[in-house]
């Protein structure tokens, strides 16, 4: 299999705002695979939180400032499986009919979730060096229905050696966040995520790991509300550290 020279990374903003460091040791974990990594600082969001809200002229206007930030037809990879889906499945529909449609087309089609480029184009073969550790994953509603990708965080997790994963009640189940879901309907959202901390608690595993930084801030929050010491991690942030990469 070919490693990609060069790929963008979507940094999402999300990521940018609240946990930079999961954008970074995406970024090292690539680079430290041969992969250059171009990061666009005009980049900022897809457009989801409008689409999803109702709004699809706003969020236009933000997806479409994204377009001239990947020139190259390089992969664009992405640390979010809900960002992933955005781009790459709803972005074909929110550009339909316009000037620039095929340029969005274009754009959607070179989007890999980050998870899915580490397993499916790299073929990532980590040597683990941390200690016997149990982990379990969670994956949001986008990486699962529309990515298709719970498998890959699941297979990369499965190649680190002394890392067990543990399967957990509510696995497929929604954390409540959905973006603006959670400010719009907080009740349902708050049991929600309720539902899946308790899970993940009672898993039996030390930490939690999950490839999308609106969950992990989501679920985080709860457990911290809670006064749990049990926390979670973006998926690159704990493959990296495994692998005894550096950011």
């Amino acid at each position: 299999m070919k490693t990609p020279a060069d790929v963008y990374l979507f940094g999402t903003c999300l990521l940018d705002l609240f946990l930079p460091e999961a954008g970074l040791d995406a970024i090292a974990l690539l680079e430290g695979l041969g992969v250059r990594v171009h990061f666009p600082q005009a980049q900022s969001c897809c457009g989801q939180p409008a689409y999803t809200s109702g709004h699809p002229k706003e969020a236009l206007a933000v997806a479409r400032a994204q377009l001239a930030c990947f020139p190259e037809d390089w992969p664009i990879v992405v640390p979010s499986g809900s960002c992933g889906g955005m781009i790459q499945h709803h972005w074909p529909r929110l550009f339909a009919g316009e000037a620039d449609e095929m340029a969005a087309c274009a754009i959607a089609a070179r989007v890999v979730e980050f998870s899915d480029f580490l397993l499916n184009h790299l073929d990532w073969r980590p040597q683990d060096q941390g200690a016997p550790v149990k982990v379990a994953v969670h994956t949001s509603c986008s990486a699962r229905r529309e990515m298709n990708v719970h498998k890959s965080s699941w297979a990369l997790v499965d190649r680190l050696q002394n890392v067990e994963r543990v399967a957990h009640d509510h696995e497929s189940e929604c954390c409540g966040f959905g973006g603006t879901f959670s400010i719009k309907h907080p009740d349902i959202a708050g049991a929600m995520v309720a539902d899946k901390a308790k899970s993940l608690q009672d898993s039996g595993a030390v930490e939690f790991v999950t490839a999308d930084g609106g969950c992990l801030l989501n679920i985080n929050g709860k457990l911290g509300q809670c006064g749990s010491g049990f926390q979670g991690r973006h998926l690159a942030s704990f493959l990296l550290e495994r692998t005894g990469g550096k950011r």
